[in-house]
């Protein structure tokens, strides 16, 4: 099967493009043929990437990659129409040449716009993947609303990341969607993330040697909390360690001086070329800490944290309790309380045989119910079902041309019988 994905940000730095990226590479190792129509130049072994046009950068939040990054909901008008035909252009561009049998689209906003469209056009059916991000521009914007809730209507299934995104997505589009809608969360690649394998890289470049470690990784937003985990530090007897970057980091640092920490580190965004870098990170910390302020999907951040064995402390938001159960593979705490975030750790820290347990059931956890393959296989099924629709309305326009073509030379010939008639 040809399957085509669709997506407005880079493979890398964001949970949406490592999805797309780790899926695609998934299919694409069960023997179906992959291409992704992305803002990206860099290469995907087994996957064809199409540039992506946009008239400048624009996201839901804000990308690592992207200084300048403007939020949708800031767009004017005449900008999301500038958007919607750079994106219109670059897509049916590969659907030309691809000729895809099914498009996979990642959000609920304007690329869900044009593969709407393009199903009119080339009788091509869609998947919609939410997952998350979208759904709080449509409900600070309703500009987005309208034209979303009809390009949902129109794909043959809807595939939110979380039961808690489900619920979100029909509050903002309705119930009616719910016959259609499956919810697969995102997945982790087993063979990359692990315990075992050598940390000692960074211990001599970040002087680990030791201490005991505190990780969080992620965008440096809001809505991740990253101040409640700074806050919990004086009371934290570990180092923590920052990764990521966003517009929120000037503030978190300025927060950690103010509060003259002197074990909290800030260590900038690991893109793909500090990637070994960051699995050694997972590997290495005795605790992760995700402290989320927003009803978070699932962080693929916490499966990586997860299936490198190291017990994770997650706020008890959104769609992480699908992977974090409290008291047996981690803890879960109150959303924005610096004093639960302490406690947990420590407990963790404090209890050697309580954080090796926590270990092995997260592992475990991310082997038995996150496993990209395990994932790829359950799109596979929603593939086949749309590609067979896909099939169905090709040979219906198939049959109406044909039709329309026996109508017009049978009025072709009629209109040469009465002029033979007349002379």
């Amino acid at each position: 099967m040809k399957i085509l994905h669709l997506l407005v940000f880079p493979l890398w730095g964001s949970g949406s493009g490592t999805y797309a990226r780790k899926l695609s590479e998934n299919l694409a190792a069960l023997g179906h043929e992959l291409a992704i129509v992305a803002p990206e130049e860099r290469e995907l072994k087994g996957v064809k990437i199409y540039p992506l046009g946009m008239p400048f950068h624009a996201a839901f939040t804000m990308h690592p990659e992207w200084p300048d990054t403007k939020r949708f909901t800031d767009l004017t008008e005449h900008e999301i129409s500038e958007f919607y035909v750079e994106y219109l252009r670059s897509v049916m561009k590969a659907v030309d040449d691809f000729k895809p049998d099914v498009i996979h689209v990642h959000h609920a906003s304007l690329l869900s716009w044009v593969a709407s469209l393009l199903k009119s056009i080339y009788g091509i059916s869609y998947v919609v993947s939410v997952h998350g991000t979208c759904l709080m521009a449509a409900t600070i914007d309703l500009r987005y609303v309208s034209q979303t809730r009809l390009a949902l209507e129109r794909a043959e299934f809807i595939v939110p990341v979380s039961g808690d995104t489900r619920r979100w997505m029909f509050k903002i589009f309705g119930r009616r969607l719910n016959w259609k809608t499956k919810v697969i969360t995102g997945g982790i690649d087993l063979k990359t993330y692990s315990k075992s394998g050598p940390v000692t890289l960074i211990e001599g470049k970040y002087g680990l040697k030791g201490k005991r470690v505190v990780l969080f990784s992620g965008k440096l937003t809001k809505i991740k909390g990253v101040d409640y985990l700074i806050k919990a530090a004086p009371k934290i007897k570990a180092e923590i360690y920052i990764m990521g970057d966003g517009e929120e980091r000037q503030n978190l640092e300025k927060l950690a001086e103010d509060m003259e920490l002197k074990n909290v580190h800030f260590l900038g965004y690991f893109d793909k070329e500090r990637d070994a870098e960051l699995k050694m990170f997972y590997r290495r910390a005795d605790v992760a800490v995700f402290p989320s302020v927003w009803d978070e999907p699932l962080g693929l951040v916490i499966l990586e944290a997860m299936a490198s064995s190291t017990p994770v402390v997650a706020s008890k938001k959104g769609g992480i309790p699908l992977a974090v159960k409290n008291g047996q593979n981690g803890f879960l705490v109150r959303a924005r309380s610096s004093k639960q975030i302490a406690e947990a750790v420590n407990k963790i820290l404090n209890n050697s045989e309580l954080r090796a347990r926590f270990a092995e059931n997260a592992r475990r956890t991310a082997e038995e119910k996150f496993s990209w393959k395990l994932i790829a296989g359950q799109f596979v099924k929603l593939y086949e079902i749309a590609n067979q629709k896909s099939l169905s309305s090709r040979q219906v326009r198939k049959l109406r041309r044909q039709q329309e073509k026996r109508k017009l030379e049978e009025q072709k010939s009629e209109l040469q019988s009465h002029s033979v008639e007349y002379r």
